[in-house]
């Protein structure tokens, strides 16, 4: 099963989220914020994070930037979840490190298209990868 850690700060919507993904099939650990976040992540790494950005204690961006600084989860895949819906709110999401974002309400569905893709990509969609030189391009054959 798939180890989702949700972060979120607010009760009802982290049940809410936590039901609707269960049943989709997903392992849940809860964390209510950016602190406890990382305390869960030292003892298990999830297979994606799903993070809040406005936390108590420790916001959403702090914790990316610190998970990307950190050799063993810089490729963590992590979904922002934010109430901030300006281009400049997903902009400040993408360059904390998330891998992703989505806006609330939750568009469930176009969360869960998020979740499989992320988690079936391989590691051009980690933010390593977005920074690295990109590939050549290929040559014309001869003619």
């Amino acid at each position: 099963m798939t180890h989702i850690l949700l972060v979120e700060d607010n009760e009802m919507n982290r049940d809410m989220l936590t039901r609707r993904l269960e049943r989709k099939g997903f392992t849940i650990e809860p964390a209510g914020d950016g602190e406890e976040a990382l305390q869960k992540i030292s003892a298990a790494l999830p297979d994606l994070v799903l993070m809040d950005m406005n936390l108590p204690v420790r916001n959403g961006w702090s914790t990316c930037r610190e998970l990307r600084a950190n050799a063993s989860t810089a490729n963590l895949p992590i979904i922002a979840l934010t109430a901030h819906a300006m281009a400049e709110d997903e902009q400040k999401a993408l360059d904390a490190g998330c891998n992703d974002y989505t806006t609330k309400p939750i568009d469930f569905p176009l969360l869960l298209a998020k979740i499989d893709k992320l988690l079936s990509s391989d590691s051009s969609s980690t933010p390593a990868a977005k920074t690295s030189k990109p590939k050549s391009p290929p040559k014309p054959p001869n003619q």
